[in-house]
């Protein structure tokens, strides 16, 4: 328990330190390590991971017609980016999830789950309890607008949105493995 909140509070200090894109220099380095190099410094060091950076970052601002999107996730709870933008123009929108750490899903499993921003906390707490054979998702909850199934260090997994469900509010993408969306989670912006 104690490593896992010196954990937490690693990615936090890591998080505060570096708001561009957090995922790629903790892959890399430790927190510590991280507060002293921006990202846009350290994810070039590691180029395979920097072009796949690239894709992923732009396909998070679509251009027309673009209606995909990669996010990572990695061992230290963190996704690359903050911000999934959804064009209006796509009549469905998948989102790929993947999993760029090495821990199994067991201990660090990750998943997106996509809701209203209001609705984050008790799908969260309802997810937790529904457990990991049901990917923390509550089965049938009206709540959850799409998620992927939980992942572990080398995997990847998709989900596929309608847009139009996403007209009316603020909506938040989470990974919802249990003390994992207080880190992990980012919004979910229709654009033109």
């Amino acid at each position: 328990m104690k490593a896992y909140l010196a954990l937490i509070s690693a990615a936090v200090i890591g998080l505060a330190a570096c708001s561009q894109e957090p995922a790629k220099p903790a892959e890399n380095a430790a927190p510590a390590a991280s507060e002293a190099a921006p990202a846009e410094t350290a994810a070039p060091a590691d180029a395979a991971p920097a072009s796949e950076a690239a894709p992923a970052d732009s396909a998070a601002a679509p251009a027309a017609g673009n209606c995909a999107t990669t996010v990572e996730s990695n061992d230290n709870m963190q996704f690359n980016t903050k911000d999934i933008q959804i064009s209006k123009a796509c009549k469905e929108f998948t989102i790929t999830l993947k999993h760029t750490g090495t821990q199994p899903k067991s201990g660090m499993g990750h998943n997106i789950v996509i809701s209203k921003a209001e609705d984050m906390d008790g799908v969260l707490k309802d997810g937790a309890a529904a457990g990991a054979d049901a990917d923390y998702v509550k089965a049938g909850d009206a709540r959850v607008v799409g998620h992927t199934k939980l992942i572990g260090g080398g995997e990847e997994a998709s989900v596929t949105v309608d847009p139009a469900k996403l007209a009316d509010g603020s909506y938040k993408f989470y990974c919802s493995f249990p003390g994992h969306g207080a880190l992990m989670n980012g919004t979910v912006t229709l654009v033109n």
